[in-house]
Order: C-alpha cells, then sequence, then structure tokens
C-alpha cells in the first residue's frame, strides 16, 4: 500500500513539471474529493429484556431507563486519480449528553478514531479484478447481511468497520469469486482520547471495560446463476475468537467453520424469494466439539411502479437460530449459533441486548416476521415490523418456564428535510428519521414488563 501511495505522489510530482498550472490544479480538483456528516440523535430506552450487557451467567436483571443525546461528527477525504483506484480516509468521534441517568463517561471531546482508511481497486486487468485493502465498513458484505453487520458492536454503531483485506475475480456478467481476510482488535490502538475513554472495548461482550475479545476470520463466496431467474451464492468461512476473562472466569479461544448456501429465486418482477442455510463446526481451547446452524426463509414483495409514484413493499420471513440448553453452564452453549460477524441490530434495536449471548449476540432464536412498508415522495418511506420470537431450545436463561420470547412491534418514518440537487453539483443536505420499537414479553422470561425504545434523528450530508 506504501508503495502505491508513494507512486501516485511520484506521478502527480512529475505532472507538476510537465503541464501549465492550470491544468495541475484542475486535475487535483478532480482526483482530490471532501465531505462530512453530523449525526445528531436522542435515544430513549427501558426495561431492556434479558441481561443488558451482562453476557452468560450473570444475574437475571431488567435494564434500567436510560436517555441520552449522541452527538457523532466524520469527516472524509478521497484520492482518485483514475476510475481504477481510490484511496479513501474517514475521521470520526462521538460524545454524549447522558440525561439518565446522569454521567459523563461520553462527554465531549470523546475520541477520535480513524473509522476508515483503505485502497481500493476496480476492474483491474481487463474487468477481472478487484480488491480492497485497509479499514472499512462491512455492513452487509457480499448481501450476506445474516453474517456481517458490524465489526464494533460493543460502541453503539458509532462505528462499523473491520480491518479487512478483500478481493473479487469477476469471470463473466453473474459469476465472481470473493475472497476476504478480516481481523477486529477490540481495544484498538488507531484511536486518540481521553483518560476516561482511551482503550473502552469495542467488540467485547459489553458491560464495563473488562473484557477484551478479538476476533479475526477468512473465506470465499462464489456467486452465479443457474438460471436467470434462479441467482445463487455458496459461501465457506473460518472464525477465530480469542480467550478472554469475564468477572474472573477465563472464556477459552474458539475456532468455528462454516458452510453455507443463499438460493434467491425470481417468482415475478414484483415477487421474489430468500432462502439460506448455514451449518458450523468447530473447537475451543478445551478440546470441546462446537457445532451450530441457521436458516432464513423469506418472501419478498415490491410494487412495480413509475418513479415518484407511491410504491408499497413488503417481505414475510423465517429466521431460525441453533441453540443449547446448557448456554448457562457451558459459556454459550457448544451447540448454540455463532453468528459470526453479523453483531448489529439485524432485527431489533431494542432486543440486542436482551440476546443473553452477549450484546448483539444473536444466537438460540426463531423469528417470525412480517415488514409491511411505502415508499412515497421523494425519498419519503414508512416502514414496519410485527414478529414473534420464541428459543429455539429452552435454555433457562430467560427466568420463565416457557420458550415464548416475545411480541416485537416496529414502526420508522425516514424523510427528507432538504435535499440537495446532484445533477446542480449541490452536496448539502439534511435527511431524518423516528424510529419506536415495543416488546412484550412471553413465558420465556419472568417479567412480563412492557420494554420499549424511542429515537428521533437528524443527520447533516455535506
Amino acid at each position: 500500500m506504501k508503495n502505491k501511495i508513494f507512486a501516485i505522489s511520484a506521478l502527480a510530482s512529475a505532472a507538476c513539471f510537465a503541464q501549465e498550472p492550470e491544468g495541475v490544479y484542475g486535475w487535483l480538483d478532480d482526483a482530490l474529493s471532501f465531505g462530512g456528516d453530523l449525526r445528531i440523535r436522542q435515544e430513549m430506552i427501558n426495561n431492556t429484556p434479558g441481561l443488558p450487557g451482562g453476557g452468560v451467567a450473570m444475574p437475571l436483571e431488567r435494564g434500567k431507563f436510560r436517555n441520552h443525546l449522541r452527538y457523532r461528527p466524520r469527516v472524509w477525504g478521497a484520492f482518485a486519480p483514475d476510475s481504477h483506484w481510490k484511496l479513501y480516509v474517514r475521521l470520526a468521534d462521538e460524545f454524549r449528553w447522558n440525561v439518565r441517568p446522569k454521567n459523563h463517561a461520553d462527554a465531549f471531546p470523546g475520541e477520535l478514531i480513524i473509522d476508515n482508511l483503505y485502497l481500493e481497486a476496480t476492474d483491474l486487468f481487463d474487468d477481472f479484478l478487484d480488491f480492497k485493502i485497509g479499514r472499512q465498513d462491512i455492513y452487509g458484505l457480499y448481501g450476506l447481511d445474516h453474517l456481517f453487520v458490524d465489526g464494533t458492536p460493543g460502541d453503539g454503531s458509532r462505528s462499523v468497520y473491520s480491518d479487512v483485506a478483500r478481493g473479487t475475480l469477476k469471470f463473466d456478467e453473474t459469476e465472481k469469486l470473493d475472497f476476504f481476510m478480516l481481523y477486529n482488535k477490540d481495544d484498538n490502538p488507531a484511536r486518540v482520547g481521553t483518560r476516561r475513554s482511551k482503550h473502552k472495548p469495542l467488540a467485547g461482550f459489553g458491560g464495563g471495560a473488562e473484557p477484551e475479545m478479538d476476533d479475526w476470520g477468512w473465506g470465499a463466496v462464489y456467486s452465479g446463476e443457474m438460471a436467470k431467474s434462479l441467482p445463487y451464492q455458496i459461501f465457506a468461512m473460518q472464525k477465530h475468537t480469542a480467550s478472554f476473562h469475564r468477572q474472573g472466569v477465563k472464556h477459552p479461544r474458539k475456532r468455528r467453520e462454516l458452510l453455507g448456501v443463499k438460493l434467491m429465486p425470481r417468482l415475478t418482477d414484483e415477487l421474489t424469494l430468500q432462502l439460506e442455510a448455514m451449518g458450523q463446526v468447530g473447537r475451543d481451547g478445551e478440546g470441546n466439539w462446537l457445532s451450530g446452524w441457521s436458516t432464513y426463509s423469506g418472501l419478498n414483495w415490491k410494487k412495480k411502479t413509475d418513479a415518484g409514484k407511491w410504491t408499497p413493499f413488503a417481505n414475510f420471513g423465517v429466521h431460525v437460530m441453533s441453540g443449547d440448553k446448557n448456554a448457562a453452564k457451558e459459556d454459550g452453549g457448544n451447540r448454540a449459533w455463532d453468528p459470526m460477524w453479523s453483531r448489529g441490530v439485524n432485527d431489533s434495536e431494542l432486543f440486542l441486548y436482551g440476546t443473553h449471548y452477549g450484546a448483539a449476540w444473536w444466537s438460540n432464536m426463531v423469528l417470525l416476521k412480517l415488514n409491511p412498508g411505502i415508499d412515497f415522495g421523494r425519498n419519503h418511506r414508512v416502514s414496519a415490523m410485527t414478529g414473534a420470537l420464541f428459543a429455539a431450545r429452552d435454555d433457562g436463561m430467560g427466568g420463565g418456564d416457557g420458550s415464548f420470547k416475545g411480541w416485537m412491534n416496529q414502526i420508522r418514518y425516514d424523510f427528507p428535510l432538504l435535499i440537495a440537487d446532484k445533477d446542480k453539483g449541490e452536496r448539502f443536505e439534511i435527511v431524518g428519521h423516528v424510529y419506536a420499537e415495543l416488546f412484550n414479553p412471553g413465558d420465556y422470561f419472568r417479567t412480563d414488563r412492557p420494554s420499549w425504545f424511542l429515537r428521533w434523528q437528524v443527520e447533516f450530508r455535506f
């Protein structure tokens, strides 16, 4: 990477002697770009289900009421000398006003982190090779959002990066092979903060500064089409999780191999299916065999309309993740599903704190969900979700005597406050959303108190 940056710098210097100044500055204007955004959001949450921030084998509790304002400024810059190469960097910070509980744990100036820093190349060797190396967002990587969401789930969506080296070999318009190597370091040194914020864990189980849980892995994804109406993906990957200490107990390192397939049949112009099946095997540092499995079946519909017209859509899905009846005694259970790198707000902002195995550690769950919505106007969208959650195995961690975890309901409205006219070169825009979530616990839990989550957000982009 350093050699490539040096080569680009040398070419730019040589151009200064070969062109008129106007030509040099014009070339730099085309190659350099800058921007940023500021996200302001207020979140209120109460009665979080399960073990909020506690993880496995912690005392059962309900989350206390929390109310905080979050401010996340980011700035970025890119250097793209031609259509094939790009160097990109983004810096981020996030600080909060914690209304309740009132504290200064995340007060200004917060902590400056290198949120993205990567070198990207596209369409090399006659459109055969793409690659991207460095710190980058992994949300929905390769379209596998049940495997890739957030590399730093412990920092509350301040960042979603991982340190990744990945490439793509394109055989034709429909067939390609993606491959990657990924590393997440929980205590990341590429950050500058106050004494209070410095070295705060990013990817640990949550609940204090004690746990440190690095993970890394690699894999490949082959994509193709059996027919024009049947795209598919076959993927294999391996994940390693480092050992860590929690409440004075050492949790052993773990290694898992995963093999899976995803089919996306197109039934009509408006109706598609999504079918996924994945299995895991592995071993931990104490010699115990590990296993797990997950499936997803979904039906997606979107009305085909002209641009600007009201466009309704809906999807129905059933997502199953294996569990283990011995989860509380066996470090989360040797047969429970490991979410790989999909630790995030996959289906719920609220319930990610009640997954028992750690913050956003989705496992031991059967989710039946319906997501209706409608797009209208210019960038307006209303979407909702209602779903029933069950435990795949009765692990006893909810404190109740059943397997019904509860009923989840959500509604969200995304809207623009100022729309940039990109055709005129405008960039400044303001967008926002409001979001509400209500969870009514079932007999899996020992309480029937409803849990709720509210958020409003405004984001300025320039």
